[in-house]
């Protein structure tokens, strides 16, 4: 017997001070579903402005949008929405929860626990390139601007084309203090690849519940040449770079984590099915500096370890994590 995927919904959390692009990135996002059912989760309509385009029909409190994918505001009850969200026929195979400008994102994080059926896969945080350390520094909102950034998994900075190079470089080493959890990705011109936001789009197609191991198939994300999107855009190829391993026998998952964690070598997402040496299996995704790790249904011994990580070109060291993978036993493919 094969194992199977536990059916959970990954909810992606969204946060950011007012203004920074959170709803930009977010109808960029829904632009790129391809064919996956998204639920977008919003404090109030008020503060989203899903393009028009992409709606398809609008009720008192959902918003039908192109594609299967929804809008839902919560309100002050996030739970609610998301039993409704989840009860829907077909369900949502995603989930991203936009907060308010104000908002902590951890706090919704910590919320996510009790709701069954949905994990947490990243908190990304918004920032504006321009107005980011001038917001921190003000008296009145810098302390919420400096929470939402050490809360995050992923900073996306945005508007790097509207700023000198030099300011960038300082604003990343100013980062790298107050938020060393995080990993700093710029976007250009407001796009960013959608691997690295989204987990089962990193290295293998999202499974459905239950569907077997044995049947998922690599991605063409994951290439030699260091590729990381199917379709070969020069934002991708440019500015991103990839590696794929394949593992033929049974590894330590902490000695896996702890090469994936390593600031120097620049990860910033990743995914791996892995045999443990104690015989069981381990679905393990990787974002920014959080790792989280879930036992899988059914151990088998027949399938091999396989492991996908992404990152920044620039940042991520290929090489010297190629090495390290293959100190445990890791082959390209």
């Amino acid at each position: 017997m094969t194992p199977s995927f536990p059916a959970l919904i990954p909810a992606t959390i969204i946060g950011g001070y007012l203004g920074a692009g959170k709803t930009t990135l977010i109808n960029r996002l829904l632009r790129q579903a391809d064919g996956e059912r998204i639920a977008v989760l919003v404090n109030d309509f008020g503060d989203i402005d899903i393009d028009a385009d992409l709606i398809e029909a609008r009720d008192e409190d959902l918003i039908s949008i192109a594609g299967g994918c929804v809008c839902c505001s919560f309100g002050n009850d996030l739970l609610d929405a998301l039993t409704r969200v989840i009860a829907m026929q077909p369900a949502p195979q995603r989930i991203l929860i936009e907060t308010s400008g104000v908002a902590l994102p951890r706090a919704i994080a910590r919320t996510l626990t009790l709701m069954r059926g949905v994990t947490t896969d990243a908190v990304i945080v918004v920032a504006d390139t321009q107005s980011l350390r001038e917001r921190a520094a003000d008296r009145y909102v810098g302390d919420t601007v400096l929470s939402q950034l050490r809360e995050a998994d992923l900073v996306l900075l945005g508007k790097t084309d509207l700023a000198e190079p030099a300011a960038i470089v300082g604003l990343r080493t100013w980062l790298a203090e107050v938020a060393p959890q995080a990993v700093c990705i710029e976007m250009q011109h407001g796009r960013i690849e959608r691997a690295l936001l989204l987990a089962d789009r990193v290295g293998f197609d999202r499974p459905a519940a239950n569907r077997s191991l044995a049947s998922a198939r690599p991605s063409a994300l994951a290439s030699a040449k260091g590729a990381i999107s199917p379709a070969s855009s020069h934002l991708a190829t440019t500015l991103f770079a990839s590696l794929s391993v394949r593992f033929a026998q049974p590894v330590r998952i902490d000695e896996i984590t702890e090469v994936l964690t390593d600031p120097a070598m620049g990860v910033a997402r990743a995914k791996g099915l892995l045999g443990a040496t104690d015989g069981t299996r381990w679905l393990v995704q990787q974002v920014g500096r959080r790792v989280e790790t879930r036992g899988m249904d059914k151990p088998t011994k027949d399938e091999p370890g396989r492991l996908v990580v992404i990152g920044v070109r620039a940042q991520l060291d290929v090489a010297a994590l190629d090495a390290r993978l293959a100190r445990l036993g890791a082959m390209r493919g």
